[in-house]
């Protein structure tokens, strides 16, 4: 079976490609500006709302109770989805989910399609299909406009340009839609981007959308979005193809209430979203005349089979975590080497992908937690990273240096002999590194811990060795002087 996710299977793992950006001061700058105006939006705006963290429990139970019921709640969306005059299709991995989506545009004899929130179609890599089958996709989403257009990867899941600044976005756009005077301000690239995109929503008649949400009781989808291309998107073009993730249905249209106050302020730090686009079906007059909907797996059925990291999928793809993440900050999305980025492509990619091509990732975190503090749904992030990196050790893809020292290391703690012949042997071989109680080098591979760190010396005496020399004091005689 194939599984694609982004661009993971090329690339590099996490430590090289976070070295090289962390040379790069303009990308970390951009990163660290446009997190942190993210993160004070967000904090104003989750203040404000007394009842968070109850939403927060319900968008929880909520999710759970879908994933533990998820075959009966699919069922019943493509039930409703094809009364209402949908077509529903089942996709077991990118490929079949590509080859789905191609048949449909070649059977419309379509050149052209017009996309609106597409993490999914970036996950399966739809667009190098679509270009080898002759067609051309345009997005539309403004930070997706920026990606493709500087022929790009994504950086973050809300802001996928966010490691761009508006000097470069405005080189972009003057090279790539040839013009010869662009302005400086935001208001001045937003109206180029409007511009560029409007012939394309009046021209192209062939819709492609992701969703945040699909509804089973009725069989509807939701796209939340906040600058109008998906209500485009969505309602102009003659046919409308939807590919969602099988964890993004939620049982009841009234669900929505609890999810869309959580996800604007988690995502943008809005109190709501500006464009909330659900549709159902078909409707003779209104919107397009042909709906499908592909309801893809890609590995999302083996998350679910694994109950120590099943909430993984509760995932809401806010970016919240992202924002939060001193390490996401420091080194930008592109050291994921995923679509998915930050602490939650760390625990998402590697199990859509069986940890074959992702081996690195599970170790690109501080463990510090801040990212369960902000998820709105709560995923315990720090205790599926430490899961997997265990599966990881039982699968024998941790370095052979790494397996040997835990070796040694379990020898030496199981009886206290071997401890003290271990401490006596660390002094012996500390000796020439010590200067004033401090080991400021370490040799070879290990200097990676005292290049960012300070390291003590072992002392010449242990607790234990320090605790035997102590009187032997007779508690019976204690008690009587």
């Amino acid at each position: 079976m194939s599984v694609h996710v982004g661009q993971a299977a090329e690339a590099p793992a996490f430590p090289v490609a976070a070295r090289k950006l962390l040379g790069n001061a303009q990308l970390r700058r951009n990163v660290r500006h446009a997190t942190d105006v993210i993160r004070a939006k967000r904090a104003k705006v989750v203040a404000e709302a007394p009842d968070w963290q109850e939403l927060r429990d319900s968008a929880r139970h909520l999710k759970d109770h879908v994933l533990a019921n998820l075959d009966r709640y699919l069922e019943q969306f493509e039930r409703r989805c094809t009364s209402a005059g949908g077509k529903v299709h089942w996709a077991r991995d990118a490929d079949e989910a590509n080859r789905i989506v191609v048949e449909i545009l070649l059977e419309h004899q379509a050149k052209e399609i017009i996309k609106v929130k597409t993490m999914t179609s970036d996950e399966v890599r739809l667009n190098p299909a679509l270009e080898a089958a002759a067609i051309t996709p345009y997005e539309t989403d403004l930070a997706d406009l920026i990606v493709q257009l500087g022929h790009d990867q994504p950086s973050h899941i809300v802001v996928p340009a966010l490691h761009r600044n508006k000097a470069e976005i405005r080189r972009l756009f003057m090279e790539e839609m040839n013009l010869t005077e662009l302005g400086e301000t935001a208001e001045d690239l937003a109206a180029a981007a409007r511009a560029y995109l409007r012939e394309k929503f009046l021209r192209v008649k062939v819709g492609f959308s992701g969703a945040n949400f699909a509804i089973a009781e009725s069989g509807s989808v939701c796209v939340v979005e906040s600058e109008g291309n998906g209500r485009m998107c969505v309602s102009l073009p003659e046919l409308l193809i939807t590919l969602v993730g099988v964890e993004k249905i939620i049982p009841t249209f009234d669900d929505l209430e609890v999810f869309l106050q959580l996800l604007a302020r988690s995502a943008t730090g809005e109190r709501m979203n500006p464009y909330n686009s659900i549709w159902t079906g078909v409707a003779e007059g209104d919107g397009p005349r042909e709906f499908h909907v592909v309801l893809l797996d890609n590995g999302r059925s083996g998350v679910l089979a694994d109950s120590e990291s099943r909430e993984t999928l509760d995932c809401i793809r806010c970016g919240a975590c992202l924002n939060a993440c001193p390490v996401y900050r420091q080194t930008g999305g592109h050291a994921y080497g995923s679509i998915y980025a930050g602490p939650i492509g760390a625990i998402l990619t590697p199990q859509l992908q069986s940890l074959e091509h992702s081996q690195s990732l599970p170790y690109a975190s501080s463990l510090c937690g801040a990212c369960l503090e902000v998820c709105p749904v709560e995923i315990n992030i720090p205790e599926i990273l430490i899961h997997l990196r265990s599966r990881l050790v039982e699968q024998g893809y941790a370095p052979l240096t790494e397996r040997i020292g835990m070796k040694a290391a379990a020898v030496a703690f199981a009886d206290g002999s071997n401890l003290e012949t271990a401490q006596t042997l660390a002094r012996i071989g500390q000796a020439p590194l010590v200067r004033d109680g401090m080991i400021r080098k370490l040799p070879g591979m290990l200097g990676g811990w005292t290049a960012s760190r300070d390291l003590k010396a072992i002392p010449g005496e242990s607790f234990r060795d320090w605790w035997s020399k102590r009187p032997v004091v007779d508690e019976h005689a204690k008690e009587h002087v």
